[in-house]
């Protein structure tokens, strides 16, 4: 076990030992404070698996009481096979700190960013520290390796693509160090992400202000290379305007701060200063001629920057800040260790005003009037982008929000931003002004914070969006980011739709239309080889129109491997010199992220490494015989390769989607290094050019996916990892011979928990006995500290007890008025899908459930059902899940047929969307009208009493509580539908507030939390967000939970339970 982190100095300084990454190759061990509990265990779910380590981040208790943020990373349990790779790179692993990866699996993670390249790397450093870097950076001089200095990977150009040695800053290189809220200043390391910084910085009522469309998963450090903008550039300027200074390391390992004054401050950085202006003055004509004039372009080295120094300077050097020369230039320059950024004030109020239009050329004419105004920002959507956000599950919401007068089709929309600096009467001012250009109903102007980041939303998520439209031809990236003159932005778009449609195809536009960016994805098939040619000519035909206009290949994405072929056609031979120059100043011997802006290939290397044909050859997904279907993602080969690589994933906080990758902090464990194992995996990248539906490294990839299905909301491209998960499990038990034991018990828990419920009093002792406790860690890997779920006798009987018990004329009533004699068959009918989980652990739930019912005047109907699925799909037992269904689908079907159709009513999110979702997505021998049906007549508990609150056949009195209520929502129930029906059935049982806590996963995840393998994760990612919500509850605020897992996570964790709102709304009967 690897500890990094602030706890490593902890524990260092305390005497106890932390083992190196040496020692765990030669399997020493070293003591482990008790606090931690050592994590390397056999794993049953792949027995020849290697266990990955828990990167347990969250504030825990050291013995002596300080909080330290530990790290808990996840190591081989057993040695893997390693690749042929020279001796001098695997000596890496003694000469830093942090982690080392070599194996071929880890170094094709990075092998791709969010572009069309793939480039498998040297190898993989995750240094511990900043210092930690220099050693991999001197390390790498000395031999002569190349090196890629990574954060976020959000490239769109190729240039975090190599075959170098990648240094990736973002899991232990985040920090923020200083802040001088005077100077409107702050210091950072570089891996720290835009909206993590920005929420670290808002007690000072400061800002960084680039804000690209990545800033989730944006490294401050990549900002720098990539000279990141963003939608108010108009207002704040690039990275470049909002960086003071830049503490790098150059090739040969020195480190050195270039910032104002360092030039004089420092005699190396005075003589690099001195030599670069040499550049400049010697091409100062070019530079002034060729170099564009628009307020966004990222393209070459900036020595258009440096001149406009030394313009200011009146010629003297000791003016210029080098700082801003690394600004785009793609870490070949200098590894960047920290960086002092210039802050903003946060304006007094923002407004913004999202117009319609029924055209694209409308939307672009009315952009210079509105540029009048003084905007902050002002964005472009087209059509294509809606139409996909309307067919996606997380973004239609947003799609909605958008005005359509008369009815008619929005075509274009624009995002206009406007900034208050003293009160908000500036904002309507603007608006009324806004509406007198455009129209008034065509706009909807917002102030209100949460309705602001709702419209944005949809903007942000245009260019991964893209990625789920239909058919072989997709959005390719290579001529997305021109920059224009915004006067020239109309002529632009209409000519480059031109060349689009005279090659054959259609492209999808939206623009930061204030700086007259355009980012423009036209619809290629690049596995074939005519497009390809397309691609190529194409490129060259805008890069030439983009010039004529006085416009850029690049505003703001970069060269890396997509534009640098076509920088010398752009800035001549003579400035490609230029380039040269500084590039041998820095870097002389090219060593860093070599091949990007210098000596970047001819035009035909723009289709060569392409992640299609890595190598050459093209690389596809195979037939295969699944069994899921996977029409509504057009095939199995697409949804394998659906993943853009935008990183969305990567987000450390808000919504749900990674909650193992949150916990972890690891490019692994995040969606996105799935869908990339998955796919290497499947189109035989891993071993021997055919599909790997067996390898041991692919499996534990997976086995940290807790299937919460927040990818298949959340993720913009729709990438469903829990269904891929699923798939690539069922496919290696049809080629190894079958799941292990503990898989099988697990997804047969509804079978165990039978079973247990027939002498529950036994099982419930022997489970909380040290003995019992052992015999379940050794059979089934279950952690002694897990508290085990409480089994209660036959639920039938509990059920036939409640008939006796209940007078009949009580069990329901026909209408509101009818009288207490009426006879419970007159009643509407209802089905109450109890599962097993239910049925089992806390048949009071079900109980209350039919107590409720009954009191609004229905005949409740008991459905045992297992768990229809849930757990046989999660551990990837596809045939026998298959089976399951069908035999429900046979019986449920004969009730929706019934006239009228009865409600199927659920009270496990988990169990429900095993129904409407997974059953409609298996390959099941059964109508599928009827699985439609039964879907269409599925309904949480909760849905149901509040969709039909005013249509009940009876309106039974309740006693309302005074507490106040919180909802943690379950994982499936946010990412299928919502937890809005919860909250406002529960705010009619209180005279308190309710509120739904800002929560993720709770990582319990059913069978997840209980393993010794995941028990530390799991009680992480509960750390996030849901234990610190919970804490700050009142004592007389009670927890409403839906989800088993979720309250079982609550009773362990919490020193309070949480309770299922049914049996909430029970209470006041």
């Amino acid at each position: 076990m690897l500890v990094t982190g602030s706890a490593a100095s902890c524990w260092a300084s305390a005497g106890i030992g932390i083992p190196h990454a040496s020692m765990i190759a030669s399997n020493e061990t070293r003591p482990l404070p008790d606090c931690v509990t050592p994590c390397m265990f056999y794993s049953f779910s792949c027995p020849f698996a290697p266990i990955h380590t828990v990167s347990a981040r969250g504030r825990r208790r050291l013995a002596g009481g300080a909080g330290s943020d530990i790290r808990v990373t996840l190591v081989s349990s057993s040695p893997m096979p390693q690749p042929a790779l020279p001796d001098h790179v695997r000596d890496l692993t003694n000469a830093v700190e942090g982690e080392v990866r070599l194996s071929r699996h880890d170094r094709m993670l990075y092998a791709t960013d969010a572009s069309l390249y793939q480039v498998e790397p040297l190898a993989v450093v995750l240094p511990a520290s900043v210092e930690d870097a220099v050693r991999a950076v001197q390390f790498c001089s000395q031999r002569g390796l190349p090196i890629l200095p990574r954060g976020g990977g959000t490239s769109l150009a190729g240039q975090c693509t190599n075959r170098a040695v990648v240094l990736d800053f973002s899991p232990n290189c985040r920090a923020l160090l200083h802040v001088d809220a005077a100077a409107r200043s702050c210091r950072v390391e570089p891996g720290i992400t835009v909206d993590d910084l920005n929420d670290l910085l808002k007690p000072t009522g400061l800002f960084f202000a680039p804000d690209p469309a990545t800033s989730k998963q944006a490294n401050v450090g990549g900002c720098i290379g990539n000279n990141a903008a963003g939608a108010r550039s108009i207002v704040y300027g690039r990275t470049s305007e909002n960086l003071l200074g830049v503490d790098i390391c150059t090739s040969a390992g020195e480190q050195l701060t270039l910032d104002e004054g360092a030039a004089v401050r420092d005699r190396r950085v005075g003589e690099l200063t001195g030599r670069v202006v040499d550049v400049v003055r010697r091409h100062e004509r070019l530079i002034r001629q060729r170099f564009p004039k628009t307020i966004r372009r990222n393209a070459g080295y900036g020595l258009d920057m440096i001149l406009a120094q030394l313009d200011r300077a009146r010629g003297d050097a000791a003016g210029v800040n080098l700082a801003h020369l690394l600004c785009g230039s793609e870490g070949t320059l200098g590894v960047t260790l920290g960086a002092q950024l210039l802050l903003h004030p946060i304006p007094v109020a923002r407004g913004l005003a999202v117009i319609s239009f029924e055209t694209l050329d409308e939307a672009i004419d009315a952009v210079v009037p509105i540029l009048g105004l003084s905007p902050s920002a002002v964005e472009m959507l087209d059509d294509l982008v809606v139409s996909l956000a309307s067919a996606n599950n997380e973004y239609r919401r947003y799609v909605d929000l958008l005005p359509r007068p008369e009815g008619w089709p929005v075509a274009a929309v624009l995002y206009v931003e406007f900034t208050a600096q003293h009160d908000r009467t500036e904002l309507e001012e603007r608006f009324e002004q806004l509406r007198g250009l455009v129209g008034p109903q065509r706009i909807a102007c917002y102030t209100d914070a949460g309705a602001m980041l709702a419209a944005w939303k949809l903007r942000k998520a245009g260019e991964p969006l893209l990625h789920g439209i239909p058919g072989r031809r997709k959005p390719i990236t290579f001529v997305e980011d021109n920059a224009v003159p915004p006067e020239n932005l109309a002529e632009f778009v209409r000519r480059f739709r031109a060349i689009v449609e005279r090659h054959g195809t259609r492209a999808a536009f939206w623009a930061h239309a204030s700086v007259g960016v355009l980012h423009v994805r036209p619809l290629l098939d690049i596995t074939d080889l005519d497009d390809r040619r397309r691609m190529t000519e194409i490129a060259l035909e805008v890069a030439d129109l983009a010039r004529s206009l006085g416009g850029v290949m690049s505003g703001e994405h970069g060269d890396g491997r997509i534009r640098g072929p076509l920088l010398e056609r752009y800035f001549g031979p003579e400035l490609m010199r230029a380039f040269r120059e500084v590039k041998a100043i820095f870097d002389p011997h090219n060593l860093l992220n070599p091949g990007n802006i210098v000596d970047p290939g001819a035009i035909e290397s723009i289709t060569t490494r392409l992640r299609v044909r890595p190598e050459d050859r093209e690389v596809r997904v195979p037939p295969v015989d699944t069994f899921f279907r996977f029409e509504d993602q057009h095939g199995f080969d697409a949804a394998v390769e659906m993943c853009n690589g935008a990183g969305v994933c990567r987000k450390k906080s808000g919504g749900t989607m990674c909650p193992s990758y949150q916990g972890t902090l690891d490019e692994r464990h995040s969606t996105r290094g799935r869908a990339n194992a998955l796919r290497l995996a499947i189109t035989g990248q891993f071993a021997d050019r055919r599909p790997a539906w067996n390898d041991p490294e692919t499996l534990a990839t997976l086995d940290l996916c807790l299937s919460c299905k927040a990818c298949k909301s959340e993720c913009p491209s729709n990438v469903d990892v829990a269904r891929l998960k699923s798939e690539y499990l069922a496919q290696s038990d049809r080629a190894s011979g079958g799941p292990t034991l503990r898989r099988r018990v697990f997804g047969n828990i509804h079978i165990v928990n039978r079973l247990a419920a027939l002498a529950p009093g036994l099982v419930n002792a022997v489970n909380a006995s040290r003995p019992g406790k052992r015999m379940l860690a050794w059979m089934l890997d279950i952690d002694p500290r897990r508290s085990m779920p409480t089994f209660h006798g036959s639920f039938q009987r509990r059920w036939n007890a409640l008939d006796v018990a209940t007078p009949k004329h009580q069990r329901g009533s026909r209408a509101r008025d009818a009288g207490p004699g009426t006879d419970a068959t007159e009643c509407p009918g209802v089905v109450l899908l109890v599962d097993t989980f239910t049925a089992y652990n806390e048949p009071r739930i079900a109980l209350d459930a039919r107590r409720v019912l009954e009191a609004f005047g229905y005949r409740v109907e008991l459905y045992m059902g297992s768990d229809f699925g849930r757990a046989l799909i999660s551990q990837g037992l596809l045939p026998q899940a298959i089976a399951d269904a069908e035999r429900h689908i046979d019986r449920l079907w004969a009730m929706v047929q019934r006239k009228p159709a009865p409600a199927l009513l659920t009270l496990e999110p988990s169990c429900q969307s095993a129904i409407v979702d997974d059953w409609a997505d298996l390959k099941i021998a059964r109508p599928h009208e009827r699985v439609q049906r039964i879907r269409a007549h599925t309904l949480d508990i909760c849905d149901f009493l509040e969709q039909q609150w005013d249509s009940h056949p009876r309106a039974p009195t309740l006693r309302k509580l005074d507490a106040p209520i919180a909802i943690h929502g379950h994982c499936h129930q946010k990412a299928l539908s919502s937890t809005g029906a919860t909250r406002a059935l529960l705010q009619r049982i209180t005279t308190a507030p309710v509120v739904e806590l800002d929560t993720g996963c709770c990582g319990m995840a059913g069978a997840f939390g209980f393993t010794r393998s995941h028990y530390d994760l799991s009680r992480c990612i509960a750390d996030l967000s849901l234990l610190p919500r919970v804490a700050d509850l009142s004592d007389s605020t009670l927890l409403a939970a839906s989800g088993a897992s979720c309250r079982h996570q609550v009773h362990d964790l919490c020193p309070r339970d949480a309770i299922h709102p049914i049996t909430l709304l029970a209470m006041t009967l």
